[in-house]
């Protein structure tokens, strides 16, 4: 393992530590915070099925149905969970990508990273160099961007 892909993993478990992703869900009520209109528009359309089907001739036997669907689907509103991030998952378009999204793309590296990498006597003068021309180029780095340069470092 090269020592920016250390750096990049151990920074990554940090987060992950820190951030408390660990793929477990936990009960949450931030839909309600977050989409107050949308909770209350669910629940009157849920009444307004059940008005329906309590009046229906036909439908009113399986209304129980009704109830457990809606209970069912209701819990998991009430859940978040929060995907583990992973060095592996860099750079990867598979079925992961619908959960967690590309993250490597979006969320910057913490300064400490890049300072770490800066000041580390195991990683060759060449990508500190690329690294401080990429700082300087871009501004903010992604994970994905120090990946690159951990992948150059492993290839050489």
């Amino acid at each position: 393992m090269s020592e920016i892909q250390r750096l990049l993993t151990q920074t990554i478990d940090e987060l992950n530590a820190r951030e408390k992703r660990d793929n477990r869900p936990r009960f949450s009520i931030s839909f309600i915070r977050n989409h107050p209109g949308l909770f209350i528009a669910m629940y009157l359309a849920f009444f307004a099925t059940l008005v329906v089907m309590m009046r229906s001739d036909t439908l009113a036997d399986s209304v129980w149905l009704l109830w457990l669907l809606f209970a069912l689907l209701n819990g998991f509103f009430f859940f978040d969970v929060y995907p583990r991030y992973r060095y592996e998952d860099i750079d990867v378009l598979d079925f992961r990508v619908c959960y967690n999204g590309e993250w490597y793309n979006t969320r910057f590296v913490p300064p400490e990273l890049i300072d770490n990498i800066l000041h580390s006597n195991r990683v060759d003068g060449q990508y500190k160099t690329q690294l401080q021309k990429m700082v300087t180029t871009k501004g903010d780095l992604s994970f994905y961007d120090v990946f690159t340069l951990a992948r150059a470092e492993a290839a050489q």
